[in-house]
């Protein structure tokens, strides 16, 4: 079988996993509404993201850490993410995970997945509670797209051999520096600026998208 590589990057938030991480950490302290409809907003590209992160996160605050498990056992897999990732692997591709949500999960998602690279925001923790606060640098719509380049140039993979698949606005840029981008059950703001969408529940539709793309040989 003939093997082609690449590299391909993914969202995390409603792309390999089902949930967004967020909105759920804010059931935990009974602040779900105002949270989620601040993500909504984002993710139709109503708001900047970074702003919206920091106000979402904000509501975060005196979530106890330990409680974040009962979101990630097990952890809410998109079907097919796993199968899509070993046969990915198998033809010789780079995965990565690059994420506006939180190393916490991301982290966790990497592990079970075996991914080769995560880059995702970091949640302040003080006494074994969230302080609403995020460290470092916001992984915002332009840190993403950066991230699929210096992962490309760190692997020696050409940009025409790079996917990424994503289903928000925060994701538009990332889609659009790589050769593919694929929109993953996207909002329509993304599905417009992306190459192949799928519109499934089901994360193997993604290989449909490639090999029409011959990025991928069709027998694999």
């Amino acid at each position: 079988m003939k093997h082609s590589s690449g590299l391909i990057v993914f969202d995390m938030d409603s792309t390999l996993i089902h949930i967004e991480c967020i909105d759920e950490i804010a059931r935990l302290n009974n602040r779900y509404t105002k949270v989620s409809a601040i993500t909504e907003a984002a993710m139709r590209g109503g708001i900047d993201f970074g702003e919206s992160l920091q106000q979402r996160v904000a509501c975060l605050k005196g979530v106890e850490e330990s409680d974040l498990e009962k979101l990630f056992d097990p952890i809410p897999f998109n079907s097919g993410a796993a199968e899509l990732i070993q046969t990915l692997k198998a033809a010789g591709w780079k995965t990565a995970l690059v994420s506006g949500g939180f190393t916490w999960f991301a982290d966790r998602v990497q592990q079970e997945l075996n991914l080769d690279a995560v880059v995702a925001n970091t949640l302040e923790v003080a006494n074994g509670y969230l302080t609403g606060k995020v460290l470092g640098e916001i992984v915002d719509a332009k840190v993403k797209a950066q991230q699929l380049k210096v992962l490309a140039e760190k692997w020696q993979i050409p940009a025409s051999r790079t996917v990424a698949v994503g289903d928000g606005a925060n994701d538009a840029l990332m889609l659009k520096m790589a050769a593919v981008g694929i929109a993953f059950n996207a909002k329509p703001a993304l599905q417009a600026v992306a190459d192949c969408s799928v519109n499934s529940n089901n994360l193997m539709g993604v290989m449909a998208c490639m090999k029409h793309s011959k990025l991928i040989d069709p027998i694999v």
